[in-house]
């Protein structure tokens, strides 16, 4: 089978590397645009991925099996249709389904409609609007961006001046926003594939948003995740795909809009029992890097079946009892800045708990250099959490990349101690 994986980040690089390791012959893998980890174990191809036209143009003059979209925005300009309408599998969903993601105010309106708990919400238009919305939640105050913005749309904060700063800097970019009530409790991931009418689920995992240590600091697009959740209550997950992952999915059909790809649930566990936070389109990075890590069942296979609605047969995906960790290694100035164009060195693999996931490199002359942001996911895979957590940490303390930070907190809490 032939793929063609979109994207650029430690995502697609996580995606790439379980392909390979559950049976893909990575001859038959391309990545476009690809960064300098990935070119180094697949072909990649310099393509505007968010360009329905190109991307269609070069899977059907390649033969491509399977497109796999990565990241939001080519799902948001329509890429899947395109492909789609080609007669080409693709995993991930339409323009008009992305827009659970891409619309914060249509998911709340799919989730009303299919009765899937969530916090209330108010949609604001103006900056009035929003301060009348923080009276009436009151702190702390909850403020989303109603469209992409990269992982940096949401604020949750005390401080009324930031939440209103917050909500003005995406008013002025003609966004609409949502303040949303602060639902207090323990925050999980759980992707789910679907084929537009039925799901499977994958393994539960949490990330850490904060930038800093004992999650202080501003919101990123994720320092870290650990996969699985000890402390999930017994029927989780049956418990998330009945209330939340089945409703949503037979909602989009029910609207004409079949949702086929990753549907990423971002939920809370309050005392009132589990609410949905927001949905995503497509993989959540670094909550992959563990996940995928851990998958044992063939995951091309995987994908195809939900790409050409074949998942009511299909068995749910086996995962190895190990656990994983990931630490992500993010430039000077991360979130607020990104240094760029500055070598790393000290990426030796020669852990062999350990494997390691570019995001933000590029490869020159056979030296790899950090183009910004988080640069890199270090990925670590054991028995239990805490060698998992020194097998990582080992790895990134011998990463040299100037001015570079991560956190030294990640799966801390599940950290079962000395070892034996």
């Amino acid at each position: 089978m032939k793929i063609l994986v979109l994207g650029s980040g430690a995502r697609e690089h996580a995606i790439v590397k379980a392909l390979i390791r559950t049976g893909t012959d990575p001859s038959n893998i391309t990545c476009a645009p690809g960064n300098g980890g990935i070119s180094q174990e697949v072909t990649t191809v310099d393509l505007n991925i968010n360009d329905p036209a190109v991307v269609t143009a070069w899977a059907l003059a390649e033969q491509t099996d399977l497109v796999v979209i990565g990241p939001e925005a080519p799902l948001v300009a329509g890429v899947s249709d395109a492909v789609r309408a080609a007669g080409i599998p693709v995993f991930g969903p339409s323009k008009a389904a992305a827009a659970l993601e891409g619309s914060k105010s249509f998911a709340k309106d799919v989730m009303a409609a299919a009765d899937v708990p969530t916090g209330m919400a108010r949609k604001c238009t103006s900056i009035y609007e929003v301060e009348q919305a923080l009276e009436a939640f009151g702190a702390p105050y909850v403020v989303k961006a109603d469209g992409l913005a990269a992982g940096k749309g949401v604020i949750v904060t005390s401080d009324k001046k930031a939440a209103l700063d917050h909500a003005n800097s995406f008013l002025t970019q003609g966004m609409e926003i949502l303040v949303e009530e602060f639902l207090d409790g323990e925050e999980v991931s759980l992707f789910f594939l679907s084929d537009g009418s039925s799901v499977l689920p994958l393994s539960p995992a949490q990330d850490f948003k904060r930038a800093y240590d004992n999650d202080q600091g501003p919101n990123t697009g994720g320092m870290g995740a650990y996969s699985p959740l000890p402390w999930l209550p017994e029927g989780f997950i049956e418990e998330v795909q009945n209330r939340v992952a089945l409703p949503t999915v037979r909602e989009l059909a029910r609207q004409g809009t079949p949702f086929i790809g990753l549907l990423y649930c971002g939920l809370i566990v309050t005392s009132k029992g589990i609410r949905v936070i927001e949905f995503n389109a497509r993989f959540g990075d670094p909550e992959t890097q563990v996940v995928l890590r851990r998958l044992l069942t063939s995951l091309s296979g995987l994908l195809h079946k939900a790409a050409t609605s074949q998942l009511a047969n299909q068995l749910e995906p086996e995962f190895s009892k190990d656990v994983a960790v990931t630490v992500v290694l993010a430039s000077e100035g991360y979130p607020v800045t990104s240094a760029t164009d500055r070598e790393i060195a000290g990426l030796e693999e020669d852990d062999r708990h350990v494997e390691i996931a570019h995001a933000a490199t590029k490869l020159v002359d056979g030296k790899l250099f950090a183009t910004g942001g988080r640069v890199l996911s270090v990925v670590s895979m054991a028995k239990t959490f805490h060698k998992a957590r020194k097998h990582a940490y080992k790895v990134i303390e011998n990463i040299k990349l100037e001015g570079s930070h991560y956190r030294t907190d990640i799966a801390l809490k599940v950290d079962e101690g000395a070892d034996d």
